[in-house]
């Protein structure tokens, strides 16, 4: 009576453990094809977002955004991709640096601004030269243009936080 219960139970145990081993090596893995369309996602909802206000310290569509927390939000929610908080933060992390030659759509784009030759600003870069950014209290998420004679002047580098396609 014991023996077809063991039997029963052992070939029952090695089911599951041959179910959760299978299921552990078929995990999907993040391919670059994956991360470039979840990079289109995320160029895609900051198009969405052109005309949101700028909000010091704002994190979401409904308080508005600061420069930085906007890429945060868009990287977060459409990519799953977390970047530091901050623009100093963001400039200093161990994120590739990237030429301005060499820029592709998703890139962080960043800029000196305030008169002390630090860091002040970044936005995401789109291509074409353009870049959408929220850029200072009183104005609303928009995009401007790399050769612009202000951004010009102030561009420093750009980061990039993603796999490049």
């Amino acid at each position: 009576m014991f023996k077809p219960f063991f039997y029963w139970a052992f070939i029952s145990l090695s089911l599951i453990i041959t179910s959760a081993s299978a299921s552990l090596q078929s995990r999907p893995t993040f391919s670059a094809s994956v991360q470039q369309a979840s990079i289109s996602d995320v160029i895609d909802r900051a198009h969405e977002l052109l005309g949101t206000p700028y909000k010091w310290g704002g994190m979401s569509v409904e308080q508005g955004f600061d420069c930085s927390s906007f890429l945060v939000y868009l990287f977060k929610t459409e990519a799953n991709i977390k970047i530091p908080r901050t623009t100093t933060a963001m400039h200093r992390s161990t994120a590739p640096t990237i030429a301005r030659a060499a820029l592709k759509p998703g890139d962080a784009v960043f800029f000196k601004g305030n008169g002390r030759g630090q860091i002040s600003h970044v936005g995401l870069y789109i291509g074409g030269g353009k870049f959408i950014h929220s850029p200072r209290t009183g104005k609303t998420i928009r995009i401007d243009s790399l050769s612009n004679n202000y951004w010009n002047k102030h561009y420093t580098t750009a980061k990039r936080f993603h796999a490049a396609g």
